[in-house]
């Protein structure tokens, strides 16, 4: 049921002017008095939010560490939601965030006991957070191991029984399971290859009794940024099809950790190709009573398939970065436009396979919509044209990966041209208090915007150790300060970097360390250990961000690479857009992540402990362009 405003309205003054008045009262008066501190900082974020409401623009609303952003947006939000009738939207960074923001202790539980509001909070969680039917009941027939036990328990009895799904609870989702490691998960959890709108299950399906959920929200819906810029790129698909947008309409966005939407940006825009996919779709289609020719079709293309993926192999650029440059030869792009007239035949065939009734409806129509994608992919590869491309390795198979223009470009199309209030919350969204560089990035002309610092003194309870070494070095040297028993967070700047870590570590050193590495287990569940201690130290690639352990759950943050940019196609991209490589793209890119990374130590005000930052000779020579970001003298060492 809708709530009414959290305060009056009268004729004498407009809504915000009311709203100002009353977020007034509430950080002044109301929340101190009931036992949390008054910050001005958080005061002042919150009326330029409001202004930013009447206005309806986009805000980077800078705040440092410990300012109460969170409470300072989801004021206004709420009010927001109930004057215009629409719900807000939260996009956090990742699945991890939306958990720490709606978890019981969280600042909406808080605003819910403290102010006597009734928050109606939804979530709204990408669509590989959640089970699939299709999927589960494949590898149900062959999985021995317990895993695919604990998720078979958890399925409701209607799923499977013939009468309405009315009492049917939302089932299926990711944090559901901590124990399932990401790779088992993804066994059995939606990919892009399942074409919900021709399933025969999809009434039934976890996901979609939780999207029918968050659609009623009226306060508050939180997705992630992946979800979010998902929901964009299907928007106009998905309507013309006559299925409903992944997300209902809302009436204002707040991006937290809002810095981060361009790469969940470069995920949602991009189309992609798997090695193996298409190969095993036609595998289940090729039963008995199919026509010969749309057998031999199929074939041709895997075959083709399989040729066109070996000699993208061969025509890879020499490189450690995970985006694999492509350096097209005729031979490769003469198989692409083979490719193209072979998916073209087969479609073909499949409207008489349709007539005959021997493929079954829902894999028939997931394939043809496959083979549209595929089609389109393949397309946009061999034109080369302005698309930017490279190849991967995803869920353990290679990935061909195709951007066919510009974020700035789509964003800008899709988002910022239209007239609703985008709130970007971040304690870092600047370089010294310049907002150009995520601005440009984002495609984003038109903006307000401030910084406010942290109110936390961190010459007391913050050291900053500059250690000046050799690559070969570094593990030697983080491997003396992990003799110290301290919570350690160690952050490397690529998958490969930890990677490498790791295998220098025997099993022995692994337990007696009480180590734990990124995407061993599902992340959520790897941070709830390390915050009640089960672990000590929690290595990482991803969470240079958003990542919230107060007290004494972290202590130390070790910072193993600078954070610059890898040299991979993606961004050689955006290099090749400015005149100024390094000045526009390499630093501040590196800035911006190293002043996140170091924001992971000190989150409350009974925080404390060290940040120390590995230096080869390359990364020592650019200190002097990263020590005026560091919070205190760093000691050399």
């Amino acid at each position: 049921m809708r709530q009414p405003i959290p305060f009056e309205l009268s004729k004498d003054q407009s809504f915000f002017d009311s709203l100002g008045e009353w977020i007034g009262d509430v950080l002044y008066d109301e929340l101190p008095e009931k036992g949390l501190e008054c910050r001005d900082e958080q005061i002042f974020m919150a009326f330029q939010i409001e202004q930013a409401l009447k206005e309806k623009q986009v805000l980077f609303a800078e705040a440092g560490v410990g300012t109460g952003k969170t409470i300072a947006y989801l004021l206004p939000a709420i009010s927001y939601a109930r004057y215009t009738g629409r719900p807000a939207l939260i996009a956090c960074a990742d699945e991890t965030l939306i958990d720490q923001l709606v978890k019981a202790e969280g600042d909406i539980g808080k605003l819910q006991s403290l102010l006597d509001l009734k928050i109606d909070v939804r979530l709204a969680k990408s669509r590989d957070q959640y089970l699939c039917l299709k999927r589960f009941e494949d590898v149900e027939k062959v999985e021995t191991e317990d895993w695919i036990d604990d998720i078979a328990f958890t399925i409701p009895e209607e799923v499977y029984a013939q009468g309405p799904m009315l009492n049917a609870v939302p089932y299926g989702e990711r944090s559901d399971f901590p124990t399932v490691s990401d790779e088992d998960w993804e066994k059995v959890n939606y990919n892009a290859v399942m074409q919900c709108s021709v399933c025969d299950v999809r009434n039934r399906c976890g996901q979609t009794l939780h999207r029918a959920y968050y659609r009623s929200s009226t306060d508050l819906i939180i997705c992630s940024q992946d979800f979010l810029m998902e929901h964009l790129a299907t928007k106009e698909s998905r309507e013309r099809e006559g299925q409903l947008p992944l997300l209902p309409e809302v009436s204002m966005m707040v991006l937290d950790e809002g810095h981060l939407l361009e790469y969940a940006a470069q995920k949602a825009m991009t189309v992609k190709v798997q090695k193996t996919t298409i190969v095993n779709l036609l595998e289940r289609l090729m039963v008995d009573g199919v026509r010969e020719k749309t057998l031999y079709t199929m074939e041709r293309l895997q075959d083709e398939h399989e040729l066109f993926f070996d000699e993208l192999q061969d025509c890879i650029a020499d490189s450690s970065e995970e985006r694999m440059r492509i350096v097209k030869s005729e031979r490769l792009l003469n198989i692409g436009h083979s490719l193209l007239k072979t998916v073209e035949d087969l479609l073909e065939e499949f409207v008489f396979e349709s007539e005959m009734y021997m493929i079954g409806e829902y894999e028939l129509n997931m394939a043809e919509e496959f083979l549209e994608q595929y089609l389109e992919a393949i397309r946009i590869f061999v034109a080369q044209g302005d698309a930017v491309d490279w190849l991967e390795e995803t869920d353990g198979e290679q990935t061909l990966v195709i951007m066919p223009r510009l974020i700035t470009e789509i964003l800008q199309e899709k988002l910022f041209s239209k007239k609703m209030p985008i709130i970007f919350s971040s304690a870092t969204l600047s370089v010294n208090k310049d907002f150009s560089y995520i601005a440009y990035s984002l495609g984003i002309k038109n903006y307000q915007s401030f910084s406010v610092p942290s109110p936390f003194d961190y010459e007391e309870v913050m050291k900053i150790y500059l250690h000046h070494l050799s690559q070969q070095e570094k593990m030697a040297r983080v491997k003396a300060l992990l003799a110290e028993k301290k919570k350690t967070l160690i952050l490397f700047k690529s998958k490969q970097a930890m990677q490498q870590f790791k295998n220098s570590l025997s099993i022995m050193d692994r337990m007696s360390m009480k180590i734990a590495f990124e995407g061993e287990r599902e992340l959520s569940a790897i941070v709830r250990d390390f915050q009640e201690g089960e672990l000590i130290i929690f290595c990482s690639y991803h969470l240079w961000e958003g990542l919230d352990l107060p007290e004494e759950a972290l202590t130390r943050v070790i910072i193993f690479d600078l954070p610059f940019p890898p040299s991979d196609p993606l961004f050689d991209a955006k290099r090749s857009f400015v005149e100024d490589p390094f000045e526009e793209v390499e630093l501040p890119f590196m800035q911006l992540r190293l002043q996140q990374g170091m924001g992971r130590l000190i989150r409350t005000s009974h925080d404390h402990g060290d940040i120390h930052i590995l230096l080869n000779e390359e990364e020592a020579k650019v200190k002097e362009h990263f020590e005026s970001i560091l919070a205190v003298t760093p000691i050399n060492k």
